[in-house]
């Protein structure tokens, strides 16, 4: 197969330390990119996940909401409470859309 030339900019710290880390991996840094290709053609996406801080925090912000229900579910077993309202449920579901607000705007 014919080969051809592609060239990247980037910083130079960047540059020296991926040198190194391909390196460290047994390989160049023209194999990495070139292997990073044929991985990105092969599955036809990134092979790797790729989020802004906003999706980051968003995860967060659902872990820690499942945490919280979690923990209120279990503190109603010890309270005798087998099953939450649904106004109990609507509350919740309120003050966790509203922390969320609050967060997105950051």
């Amino acid at each position: 197969m014919a080969q051809t030339a592609f060239t990247v900019r980037m910083d130079s710290e960047t540059k020296k330390r991926f040198d190194e880390l391909c390196k460290d991996f047994g390989m160049s840094a023209n194999t990495a990119l070139n292997l990073f290709a044929r991985t990105v053609v092969k599955q036809e996406r990134i092979p790797f996940d790729v989020e802004s801080e906003r999706e980051i925090r968003q995860k967060e912000l659902s872990r820690r909401f499942g945490e919280v229900v979690d923990e209120l579910r279990a503190e109603a077993l010890r309270n005798g409470v087998s099953d939450m309202t649904l106004e109990e449920i609507n509350s919740i579901i309120k003050e966790t859309r509203a922390q969320m607000k609050k967060e997105e705007k950051k």
